[in-house]
């Protein structure tokens, strides 16, 4: 269902890292600049953190604690959410919810502490429409205590840009076209800033490839062209059983983690990596294999799942709550989204208990996409249309397709207010949004 209205529609910046034993001060700072895309002549206005696009990757080792000092030099409130992140709700970065947004010149310091290793990323929720479309996100890569000897760890943050045939960025966010849509789809797409990039690879080599979805609303649907890859994650969590990759769709905020060796026969190969979402299957990057001689490649294998939630306890569990999504009349921009037709903040919550077991109903009652996430859960997917659908991974961020109800099951472990909402941008800032409150 999903892929039928669809189909109608480098690293090369220094990572921030910090050891388990110490904690890393870092400072991001969002601000105005430039950057430049290739077929422009004069470089394009962005806002980004600490002058880069995407913003400076940041590593730390599980168990780690990172202080991160945010500097707001943008002439409008912002804040830093961490997409994915299970930490302490005050941490979270909602404005109205976990913390007042940080105004103009002033500074708000975020303490991570960094229990699960895994991919992840972070991005304003604050006019977030605009400002993660201006160019503000960045990655956060926590990494297991015993690093496996990878050939190379490659970081993708996947993004679109709607940009003016002068180079600039179109002006008009939320517009009425994007709400009563799949949000706002842009015209170039980059991966870490760069549109169709190259990236060199030696025969034998065993490469990590995280793919993560930075984009405002544009769905993604990786392909490997001549490459086998194994799934070892999803959205940060390690599958409980490594899986082929066949395809996968990366909604915006879903990231997926691939374990790729280079034959060693493939001296010389360009391998293309596509986005098949469309008829017409596009370059996304490409892989480049050296004539070198063929390197040993490592072997080991990823880590599974160690506490991954069976489906079954989800069998005799009544329903806690439904959220029907759907569009509506009113709200500041004249359309509005909702969950049972109620716009934020006068949103219809959901009350839960630490360590209790529940079932949550996505209903898409309309013909849009609904991409939706919940902060501080990983959840199971256990049906799609009434059908069990259970998927051997978990996830924070699911994709409702036109007319789908898909239902899930989790188990709170945190205490807090945490945001639920559609991570199309232009539905969430026009009131596809509400909270759980786990107590």
């Amino acid at each position: 269902m999903i892929l039928k209205l669809i189909l109608i529609l480098s690293l090369v910046i220094a990572p921030f890292s910090a050891s388990a034993a110490s904690t890393q001060a870092i400072q991001l700072t969002p601000q105005e600049g430039k950057h430049a895309f290739p077929f422009f002549d004069t470089p394009t206005t962005v806002w980004s953190y600490n002058d880069q696009v995407p913003g400076p990757t940041i590593r730390g080792k599980k168990g780690s604690t990172i202080s991160v000092e945010v500097f707001n030099r943008l002439n409008e409130p912002t804040s830093v959410h961490w997409h994915g992140l299970r930490i302490d709700n005050a941490m979270d970065g909602v404005p109205g919810v976990t913390q007042d947004p940080i105004q103009p010149g002033d500074r708000f310091t975020y303490r991570l502490k960094l229990n699960e290793a895994g991919t992840y990323w972070y991005h304003p929720h604050f006019n977030a429409g605009e400002q993660l479309e201006r160019g503000l996100k960045g990655v956060l890569i926590v990494e297991e205590p015993e690093p496996l000897p990878w050939s190379q760890d490659l970081v993708w943050l996947l993004d679109d840009w709607r940009l003016d045939g002068d180079g600039t960025i179109f002006p008009r966010f939320n517009t009425r076209h994007d709400l009563m849509h799949d949000g706002r789809w842009g015209n170039v797409v980059t991966i870490n800033g760069k549109r169709k990039p190259e990236y060199v690879v030696s025969p034998g080599q065993r490469i990590r490839l995280r793919l993560i979805n930075g984009a405002n609303a544009r769905i993604f649907a990786p392909a490997l062209e001549g490459l086998a890859a194994n799934v070892i994650a999803v959205d940060g969590k390690p599958v409980s059983n490594i899986f082929p990759f066949n395809g996968f769709y990366l909604s915006p905020g879903n990231r997926i983690d691939l374990d790729i060796v280079i034959p060693p026969e493939a001296a010389g190969k360009t391998f293309l990596v596509k986005d098949a979402i469309t008829r017409e299957p596009s370059v996304l990057a490409s892989l480049a294999v050296t004539r070198d001689s063929p390197t040993e490649t490592p072997s080991f294998t990823p880590p599974t799942a160690e506490d991954f939630i069976p489906a079954s306890i989800f069998n005799d569990v009544e329903m806690t709550k439904t959220w029907d999504l759907n569009a509506i009349r009113g709200g500041k921009y004249g359309i509005g989204w909702s969950m049972n037709l109620k716009l934020w903040p006068a949103s219809d919550n959901a009350d839960v208990k630490i360590g209790k077991r529940y079932r949550i109903t996505f209903v898409n009652s309309s013909t849009r996409l609904h991409p939706m996430h919940i902060h501080g859960v990983f959840f199971r997917v256990l049906e799609r249309n009434g059908t069990p659908a259970v998927e051997p991974f978990t996830r924070d961020t699911v994709l409702v397709g036109p007319r789908e109800t898909v239902t899930i099951g989790f188990v709170p472990e945190h205490h807090g207010i945490w945001l639920t909402h559609c991570h199309i941008q232009s539905h969430a800032e026009a009131g596809m949004m509400s909270t759980i409150r786990t107590e």
